[in-house]
Formats: structure tokens, C-alpha cells, sequence
């Protein structure tokens, strides 16, 4: 019977603890095991502040539920893991009674809220991105005729130009203008829509051939790059020009973070099983991820949210395109990208790709 019970528990999304009235742990199923962080053959028998620790976020709920004897129910608790972001998880944990006599025990229910999270923040990427699509049209009608004229009037004032100061200023205005049409041409990225040009590429080249590229460039001589490239990974159906793009863009962001300071870029491929992207259907695909790890001074926590605003930057020559352009084509693969970063130990970007984009950027 109590095998049979395990394998109960076991099939159950929500992790489960029953501890006694000391704080040892009677019991738990595989999905507490997983969201704690210890193995369900290690915990039983043993206190669960002697394992985890007493500052553990399980530990305090259990030591405030202990004291008032009554239910307790917390939302997205960050349970911390060893060497992995920590996981978002909701907790409820309550007293067990013995007929009126006291309490005999702990029951603790923990559910993973990671996915649901992660959901929230395409919903909320996604409504941005198409915001941006409406401002960048927008802005391309209201700006891009005027330009026109005030390029025109330009050139014109440059050939009336007698002296060489007069033609200098006139091609200021004409460049300036021109970089101003630049920039509104890379936010209409946004608003147009352009079709993907769908292939079947091997991610490994395309990483290697960026890699050359940035070895000619200078600047970044005392910085490492290794691979660690998953070499079973499948091939995917891509724009390898719009991936080649923001791969690019990822990897020199990357790079720049380490200039003045040096390190190492790690580039790791590979396939993903948890927190796959879900297709049209609901049902989780085949989600390859890639990995631009740096060893860099890490993003301070209160410009995070900014980081895909399209204009904002914090370096002195960037326009602030390169990474909310670089979300727009992974979401436009059907995929996602996300940040981790830590202040003082550097960042993580990861790009989840389905092996096939949505059936309406397959190729006709």
C-alpha cells in the first residue's frame, strides 16, 4: 500500500512534504524532491532545516506556521538552487492534528509557477513588440517626408555654397538626416512584417561563421570565447540572415561587456526539456537553446526592465536597437529570449528556438 501511495504522489504536478511534529520529513514525492533541490531517498528521516538550511524560504514558512498553528499560503516564493537561477514556486503549508490533541505533524504542498511566469512575460513582451510596430509607423510617416525635404533644401545650399564652411555644414545636415532615416528604417523592422526567408540550418555554423567575424575586430584580444556545442543537435528551419543578425549582436554585446576587463564568452547549444515553447496547438515542441554566457560585470538589477526599449542603451556610440530588434526575430521563429544576469559574476542570454517555426512562417 505504500508503494502504491508513493507512486500516487509521484504522478502528482504539486510536490508534497508531510513532516512530523519535529520538523523531520515523513514523506514527500518526486516534485518536492525536484524543487528543493534533494533527492527523496536523502531528506526522509532528516530535519528539513538540517538539509536546506534555516534561512531557507520552506524553512521560514514552516517555523511561522509552527508558531501561530494556523495554514499558510505564499505566492511565487524564489526557492534558491545550486548553480541555477533560483525557481518560482507557490508554497502552502498548514498543521496536521491528532483528534484534538495537538498537532502531530506538517503538510507542505509546493507547485512550480516558473512556466507561468515565463508566460506572463511573453504575453508582456509580445504586447511591447507590437506597440513598437504601431510608434515606428508612426513615427515613418511623420518623420521620413520631412526628412526628405530637409535633405533636398541641404544639398541644394551645399551647391549654393560659395565658401568651404557653408558646404561643410550643408553636408552635416545631409549625413544627419541620413542617420536619422537610418534609424526609423531599423525601427520599421517592427511595423512591416517582413517575411522570413525559411532554410534548414546548422546552428554550429552559424555561431563559427559570426566567431570569425568578431576576431576581426579589435578590441577584444584579452577576452576567451570556448564552445560547448551539443554535438547531436538537430538542424532547424531558419532565416540563418536574421539569426546570423542577432546571434551576432548577442555575442558582440557580449564581447563589450568584457573589453575594458577581459574574460571569457561561452557559447553552449544544446536541446532544452524544461519549459519547452509551446506551438499553435498548446502541445510543448522540440526547443533547441543557446547560450551567450559571459564573465563580465553583470546588468545592474534596476535597468533590466529597460534593456528591450527600443532607443535605450548605456553605450556611448550604441542606438539601442540591437537587442529589442534581436527579441523581434526570435519571437517572429516562434521562439523566446531571456536574460539572466548577477552583479559582479556576468550574464546569461538565452535563445529557445523550436526545431520548425509556426505554420505561418513555413515556407509556402
Amino acid at each position: 500500500m505504500k508503494h502504491d501511495l508513493q507512486s500516487i504522489f509521484d504522478a502528482l504536478l504539486e510536490g508534497v512534504i508531510v513532516l512530523d511534529a519535529e520538523g523531520k520529513v515523513d514523506f514527500l514525492n518526486s516534485e518536492a524532491s525536484r524543487l528543493v533541490g534533494s533527492s527523496n531517498e536523502v531528506l526522509p528521516g532528516k530535519r528539513l532545516d538540517e538539509t536546506l538550511g534555516a534561512d531557507h524560504p520552506l524553512c521560514l514558512i514552516l517555523d511561522r506556521v509552527r508558531r501561530s498553528g494556523r495554514a499558510s499560503i505564499h505566492d511565487e516564493v524564489e526557492f534558491p538552487r545550486r548553480q541555477i537561477p533560483p525557481i518560482p514556486v507557490d508554497v502552502a503549508a498548514s498543521t496536521i492534528g491528532d483528534g484534538g490533541h495537538g498537532t502531530s505533524g506538517f503538510a507542505i504542498s509546493i507547485r512550480d509557477r516558473s512556466a507561468a511566469r515565463t508566460l506572463r512575460e511573453e504575453i508582456s513582451e509580445r504586447e511591447r513588440q507590437e506597440s513598437y510596430g504601431h510608434i515606428a509607423a508612426g513615427i515613418a510617416h511623420e518623420v521620413k517626408n520631412p526628412l526628405g525635404g530637409i535633405r533636398g533644401a541641404a544639398e541644394l545650399l551645399g551647391f549654393a555654397a560659395t565658401e568651404g564652411r557653408g558646404r561643410k555644414a550643408a553636408g552635416l545636415i545631409v549625413g544627419e538626416g541620413d542617420r536619422i532615416s537610418g534609424l526609423v528604417d531599423e525601427l520599421m523592422v517592427f511595423a512591416r512584417g517582413d517575411e522570413l526567408q525559411l532554410e534548414w540550418l546548422n546552428v554550429h555554423r552559424s555561431l563559427d561563421s559570426l566567431l570569425d567575424l568578431l576576431e576581426l575586430e579589435r578590441g577584444y584580444e584579452d577576452i576567451e570565447i570556448e564552445r560547448a556545442y551539443d554535438p547531436s543537435l538537430p538542424e532547424i528551419l531558419a532565416d540563418a540572415a536574421r539569426l546570423q543578425q542577432v546571434f551576432l549582436n548577442l555575442a558582440r554585446n557580449a564581447m563589450q561587456a568584457m573589453e575594458t576587463t577581459g574574460g571569457t564568452l561561452v557559447l553552449r547549444t544544446g536541446m532544452t526539456l524544461e519549459h519547452r515553447i509551446v506551438g499553435p496547438d498548446g502541445r510543448p515542441q522540440p526547443t533547441i537553446r543557446v547560450t551567450f554566457e559571459d564573465s563580465g560585470p553583470g546588468i545592474p538589477v534596476e535597468i533590466r526592465s529597460r534593456l528591450s526599449t527600443p532607443f535605450f542603451t548605456t553605450k556611448k556610440k550604441g542606438t539601442g536597437l540591437g537587442l529589442s530588434m534581436a527579441r523581434h526575430w526570435i519571437r517572429r521563429h516562434g521562439g523566446r529570449l531571456r536574460i539572466q544576469s548577477t552583479e559582479g559574476e556576468g550574464t546569461r542570454i538565452h535563445v529557445d528556438l523550436p526545431l520548425q517555426p509556426p505554420v505561418e512562417e513555413s515556407p509556402r
